[in-house]
């Protein structure tokens, strides 16, 4: 098999980083290898290419067959421009001063293009720290006033309780003066506190009141049956009335007739004296 130009994995995980090598096809990726052309470096942007030019081309010239990846590498350094320029010296087409020319304003070109794009990714990268920097900017600041709200409330809290135990002491002192200047009110208080005994002995009475009130209503029927029975009563003793006021004619008839008998009597007895 031919030789090939390809690259060989260095770096640890995560972090790669290439050899471009010049090795045996039948030899493994990472075995041996018959030269090294240069590194690459995928990781940076734009990536980092280094390689030895003129080692590059002749093994282009000699035929090695160099892999896609490899390919692309060697283009983007004119490695394959110029293989295919001196291909048209040999042919008669072109000067090696026509080649050189034509060689070197490709070189410009490129390199301008990787000015820009380098200067395009600085401003990228320069656009996302500032993004980045205002982010936190207002994240810092909401976080400022969210802490001064806090400290603010805390300090307001600290002042209540302070002027607490102020206002307690002058409440006190308030109520003792109230109580040395009016002492009465003592008495004002005992005087209601019997009042309040009072209201509820009332009620007692009120109660107790209550069933003296339901055995007046059941004595009350008893009462009326009273005078139905005096009204029988007196029915019947009105024909003992009668009785007796005939007979009272009769008792005083008899004292009369004894009267009337002892005037006769008396005459009688007066003859015999005038004689």
């Amino acid at each position: 098999m031919p030789t090939k130009i390809r690259l060989q994995r260095k770096g640890k995980k995560g972090q790669p980083f290439y050899h471009l090598v010049v090795a045996d096809g039948r030899a493994p990726r990472d075995g041996k290898f018959i030269e090294r052309l240069g590194t690459y470096n995928p990781l940076t942007h734009p990536a980092t290419i280094e390689i030895n030019f003129d080692r590059s081309l002749y093994w282009i010239q000699v035929g090695a067959q160099p892999t896609d990846t490899a390919r692309s590498i060697l283009s983007s350094k004119g490695v394959m421009l110029k293989h295919h320029l001196l291909k048209g010296v040999k042919k008669g087409a072109l000067t090696e001063e026509q080649v050189e020319e034509k060689f070197q304003e490709w070189l410009k070109e490129k390199q301008e293009k990787l000015e820009k794009t380098r200067k395009d990714a600085e401003l990228a990268d320069k656009d996302k720290s500032k993004k980045q920097l205002e982010a936190e900017r207002k994240i810092n600041e909401t976080r400022a006033a969210e802490i001064s709200k806090k400290r603010a409330q805390e300090t307001l809290k600290v002042a209540a309780e302070a002027e607490a135990p102020k206002d307690e002491a002058g409440t006190k002192e308030e109520a003792k003066e109230v109580t040395k200047e009016e002492p009465p009110k003592a008495e004002d208080k005992a005087e209601a506190a019997p009042a309040k005994e009072e209201k509820p002995a009332k009620e007692e009475e009120a109660k107790k009141e209550e069933p003296k009130a339901e055995e007046k209503a059941e004595t009350e029927p008893a009462k009326e049956e009273k005078p139905a029975k005096e009204e029988e009563v007196k029915k019947e003793e009105q024909p003992k009335a009668e009785e007796k006021a005939e007979t009272e004619p009769a008792k005083e008839e008899k004292p009369a007739k004894e009267k009337e008998a002892k005037k006769e009597d008396k005459p009688e007895k007066e003859d015999p004296k005038g004689e």
